[in-house]
Parts: C-alpha cells; structure tokens; sequence
C-alpha cells in the first residue's frame, strides 16, 4: 500500500523544499504545485509534494494516522 503523508514545509529553494513531520525531515520536489511556501501544509508521496492542505485537514489527518497506529500497537501488545 502506498501513502502520503501530511508533512509542514520548513524551507524552499528553488523547485525543492525541505518539509517535517514530527521532527523528521526531508527532502522533496515541488514541481507540482503552484506556489509553496515556509510553513504550508503539503501532501507528501515518492519524493514529491502534491498538493497543498489547509493546516486543519493535515491535522486532521495526522490525528487519523496517530489513532491507527495506537490501534496497531494495541492490537499487538494486549
């Protein structure tokens, strides 16, 4: 299965963009979005931003992602 994940934009340079999740970061292209800027919301897949999020779906998103793996983790360890 493949996923994007919600990361925060923490630097721009040129087409590329350094973006963060929970304190891990890296690097990704952002040939495909119009315009991207420090602290936007980006849609992270392969290597390359796709889209812009406005912060509370990210938010939103990321709660989901936390709340499947507290899931995962219960299921294996209870």
């Amino acid at each position: 299965m493949c996923l994007a994940v919600p990361m925060r934009v923490v630097l721009v340079e040129g087409n590329e963009v350094e973006v963060d999740l929970a304190g891990v970061r890296q690097r990704a292209r952002a040939d495909l979005l119009d315009e991207v800027a420090v602290g936007d919301h980006v849609l992270v897949h392969a290597g390359f931003a796709l889209t812009r999020l406005d912060p509370e779906e990210a938010e939103a998103t990321l709660a989901l992602f936390a709340e499947l793996e507290q899931a995962n983790a219960d299921q294996h360890h209870g």
